[in-house]
């Protein structure tokens, strides 16, 4: 597969590369820990990925500060600058309307643009990814975090040393011997220890909640059943942030699934059949037609709230909170939950707490 690199500049003068490849409609993929862009096309872990989603789609691409072709050196790595960038690369490529595909450090990424820029994406994928840090999610993980980011700084690329043997039993448990090189090359290749290692502690200190809760688009969360990287237990989380969000578990030990294990087809065919959906159609709503409960519904669910919240709050039954959904959906023209937060927000409800009929 043939790729166009280019290189634009970030608003604090660092110089980024980015890729495109494929044909079909827009999609940007988020940078996560370690790129290359030219590498990657190699890598046993990401060339599954760019082969999928490169046939289907218009792929964008990218270099994080710090890594691959973009400049090595740079002062400013912070996760406000890791959005900037990306917010660069996309107006750089001249994408308008597009679906987000992240991954892992890319999601917190994806996260924070799709709810600063809403009317620009069109549905987010959120792979084996987080809303909050390690370190701040499991304060017991400060310790373990530290002795990995000093193993980075003093094992970097080095096949027989420590660090590979413990990436390689995070990362990918299931992969082979190859997998292991392939992934050193990747290490080798993207960026310099020290850099790898402020990368990680960025990483480890992220907090992207609040920012989950403003997303209107449609959200789909994959995660991997038994994933040593990053637990699944992040990913459910996601799921009670992202109002209307879908979550999908995969039946994989790998954080990023072998090419010939049962996941990997299942996550393409997820993801695929997710970003082929019609995205929901905007029209007004008609709330005078609402009874006052319904309309009380829908204002929390645009709030988040799921089933259980509502009936709690509603003091009736989930049985009950389900027959107004049904009624409430027929008449405001909707099939999914996050049609129905997507208009509603547009309308102005589930962002102030309001609960009174608007006039």
């Amino acid at each position: 597969m043939k790729q166009k690199i280019q290189f634009c500049t970030a608003p604090d003068g660092v110089k980024l590369a980015y890729a495109v490849s494929g044909d079909g409609p827009p999609l940007v993929m988020s940078a996560t820990w370690l790129t290359h862009l030219e590498c990657q096309w190699q890598s046993l872990a990401w060339q599954p990925w760019l082969d999928a989603f490169s046939a289907e789609f218009k792929l964008l691409r990218y270099d994080s500060r710090g890594c691959g072709l973009s400049d090595r050196a740079t002062q400013d790595l912070s996760f406000e600058a890791w959005v900037h960038d990306f917010e660069s690369i996309i107006d750089a490529a001249g994408f308008q309307q597009f679906s987000i595909l992240a991954t892992c450090q890319g999601g917190p990424i994806a996260i924070e643009y799709a709810a600063r820029h809403p009317r620009r994406v069109r549905k987010l994928v959120l792979y084996g990814t987080y809303s909050l840090g390690h370190v701040q999610w499991q304060p017991k993980e400060v310790e373990k975090a530290r002795v990995l980011t000093q193993l980075i700084r003093i094992g970097w690329a080095q096949e027989n040393h420590a660090l590979l043997q413990i990436w390689a039993n995070t990362f990918q448990p299931g992969g082979t011997l190859e997998h292991l090189r392939s992934w050193c090359e990747q290490q080798r290749a993207a960026t310099s220890a020290e850099t790898a290692a402020r990368l990680r502690e960025i990483s480890f200190n992220v907090d992207v909640r609040e920012a989950a809760r403003r997303i209107k688009c449609p959200v789909l969360i994959l995660h991997p059943e038994r994933d040593q990287l990053v637990p699944i237990e992040a990913g459910r989380s996601l799921v009670s942030l992202i109002p209307g969000s879908r979550f999908v578990e995969l039946d994989s030990e790998n954080h990023m699934p072998l090419a010939d294990e049962p996941a990997w087809p299942r996550l393409v065919s997820e993801i695929r059949g997710f970003l082929a959906e019609p995205a929901p159609v905007s029209h007004a709503l008609p709330l005078d037609e609402l009874t006052p409960r319904e309309f009380a519904v829908l204002e929390r669910i645009a709030a988040g709230m799921d089933n259980a919240e509502l009936a709690a709050a509603l003091g009736v039954s989930e049985k009950t909170v389900r027959n107004h959904i049904t009624r409430l959906f027929d008449k405001i023209r909707v099939k999914h939950r996050y049609e129905a937060i997507v208009l509603a927000r547009e309308a102005g409800l589930g962002t102030n707490g309001r609960l009174t009929r608007a006039r």
